[in-house]
């Protein structure tokens, strides 16, 4: 389809989009309202098709209001919050929606934490009760001591999956009555604006544990018009396939909240499988799809088969695509649209790929600058006067967005982490940005309505993203340094040809000449996640500082895991290795050639 032909619809969608983007905070709008307006208009159009069970708007309105009526009943009221832990599935989002349609909030637990990271969670985000999928019962008994909830069933909810677990004395087993509580709309969903917190996202942030990222009833509604209609030009006849972790943003906000906005419909899929995928398309009718740049590069890496480019899907939404592989993906898999965006949990604006350009993260409509960066010492560049400097058109540099009225920011539940977040007069007295922390450039797409367009380059300071996940070098650092043949670590990404993302590094100087390495890799898979585990280790002499005690990770990125440039012992974890060992050239020849498959 050309842009003329497409070009009325693409209109149509972009102004109804942008004029529901800036509608004020104080607007009665909501998750909630959403789901009830679609039950209204498409009460027989199919929702959510899910493992055999396919839900129309009104039956998906009539379960999401039980879930509410229940949560009334518990004594959940505005303003409370819930953790949630569970995996995709369609209880997932009737308990995430059942919370917001009366003014509760939705802490959404990421399914692969344990111990203490999860701990944390529930505890940062003050939750009055936890709900517990059957598939996550193991992960919370084992924290639920550290909890600050009773131990009986007055704050555990027990949501059944396959029912071969039952539910356990110390849970409410709401599955079992749930035919007893109201399918009506709740009243109180009225009363709830934009302004309204709905969700905590978890994220890694800069340093530290997770934190809860606050998403407003007003990001979602502005997220799910600007990268639905305005983006990816979603149309009520389309299917929305989501196998992206309903925890993370990109599944709950963009994929489900893009479907939810014009009443299409969603198929949604417990976990991604690359072997599956195209299949599942065809089976299901699926037009678009919500994507990672791991997603992507894992679909590349399947057999070829002559009927690839054979599949309904047109478009898709999605981050991190990177540029050397945006064109075999587009080409191969016959996709028309590719909306990748650009945005974080915890910021206050975004940028989309709504003219279609190829190899780029699209234009951003709200206000932002983007200024110069000393990537070795890891600071701003200012000048005399103390103010940021733009960066001029071919250079890379720091993305800062403006916090206005209109672009507010939501922050985390964490004050002080926010207000770190924030720089004060970065162009002129009294103006205010939010940092995102990460370094983008400017490139030629052509004729784009004098809109500029960048590519994503780096993640500077204290966090890199692996496989779809932000990896917080603090929290990784912060585990190493417990072992104790440790005296101190420098963790940092580095680039794995092949790989999307940064692969964990760490630069560690010992306390002694021995180093327990069988130890050391069984502690980090106790205490990390797997996509958090550093792959990569650099046995230091000693641990190179700035003046003002800020370890240096500018050089040791740059050299990297070559044994050519680096003097000291390099350790690698090869893929499926119980543990490290020495990093010599022929395994580094057979990284580079991608021979191993992180």
């Amino acid at each position: 389809m050309s842009l003329l032909l497409e070009f009325p619809h693409m209109a149509q969608s972009v102004v109804r989009g942008v004029y529901e983007m800036r509608r004020p905070r104080d607007t009665k709008r909501s998750t909630g309202w959403v789901i009830e307006r679609n039950a209204r208009l498409y009460p027989q159009d199919t929702a959510i098709l899910f493992e055999g069970t396919t839900l129309n708007w009104l039956q998906f309105n009539q379960l999401v209001n039980r879930y509410s009526d229940m949560f009334k009943a518990r004594g959940i009221t505005h303003g409370d919050s819930v953790a949630v832990m569970m995996e995709n599935r369609i209880e997932l989002l009737a308990t995430a929606i059942g919370l917001n349609k009366i003014g509760a909030i939705a802490g959404l637990l990421n399914t692969n934490l344990r111990g203490e990271a999860l701990t944390h969670c529930v505890k940062s985000v003050s939750a009055k009760k936890l709900v517990v999928g059957e598939e996550m019962l193991d992960a919370v008994h084992e924290i639920r001591t550290e909890l600050p909830l009773a131990n009986g069933a007055e704050d555990y909810i027990f949501i059944t999956d396959s029912g071969e677990t039952l539910c356990p004395d110390w849970c409410f087993n709401f599955t079992g009555i749930l035919d007893t509580f109201s399918t009506e709309n709740p009243a109180e969903t009225g009363d709830v604006t934009l302004n309204d917190p709905c969700f905590y996202i978890f994220t890694s942030g800069t340093t530290g544990l997770p934190k809860a990222a606050v998403m407003s009833h007003g990001r979602w509604y502005k997220a799910a018009n600007g990268f639905g209609r305005v983006g990816s030009h979603i149309k009520h006849s389309d299917r929305f396939y989501i196998t992206l972790p309903l925890y993370h943003n990109n599944a709950l906000t963009l994929a489900f909240g893009s479907a939810a906005m014009v009443g299409a419909s969603v198929y949604l899929r417990r976990k991604f499988s690359a072997s599956q995928f195209w299949q599942d398309t065809r089976e299901y009718n699926v037009t678009a799809f919500i994507y990672i740049g791991e997603l992507c590069r894992y679909l590349l890496l399947q057999p070829e088969k002559p009927d690839d480019g054979d599949n309904p899907v047109v478009k898709c939404l999605g981050n991190g695509l990177r540029p050397d592989l945006w064109m075999e993906f587009k080409n191969r898999f016959n996709i028309h649209r590719i909306c990748e965006f650009y945005a974080l949990s915890e910021g206050n604006s975004a940028f989309t790929n709504l003219l279609n350009k190829d190899e780029t993260f699209g234009a951003c409509l709200s206000p932002y600058t983007v200024v110069n960066y000393d990537i070795q010492n890891d600071e701003i560049i200012t000048d005399e006067r103390g103010f940021c400097i733009p960066i001029k058109k071919e250079q890379t540099g720091l993305l800062l967005t403006e916090i206005t009225a209109a672009d507010a920011y939501d922050g985390y539940t964490d004050k002080e982490a926010s207000d770190k977040r924030i720089l004060h007069n970065v162009l002129k007295q009294k103006d205010c940005y939010f940092n995102t922390g990460d370094l983008i450039k400017q490139i030629d797409v052509g004729f784009s309505f004098g809109l500029p367009h960048y590519q994503f380059v780096d993640r500077v300071g204290d966090t890199f993203r692996w496989k779809g996940e932000n990896v917080s070098t603090n929290e990784v650092e912060t585990v190493i340094n417990h072992h104790p043949d440790v005296e101190y670590s420098n963790v940092y990404g580095v680039t794995v040809p092949g790989c999307d993302g940064r692969a964990g590094m760490a630069a560690i100087k010992l306390k002694g000449k021995s180093f327990d390495l069988a130890s050391f890799a069984q502690n980090l898979d106790q205490q990390l996640p797997v996509y958090a585990r550093p792959l990569f280790i650099r046995l230091l002499n000693e641990m190179e500082v700035t003046g003002t005690f800020k370890l240096k990770k500018g050089t040791l990125k740059e050299e990297g895991f070559d044994p050519g440039q680096v003097s000291e012992q390099l350790l690698i974890r090869t893929p499926g290795g119980q543990g490290f060992e020495p990093l010599t050239d022929q395994l580094h020849q057979q990284v580079l050639g991608q021979q191993l498959k992180f």
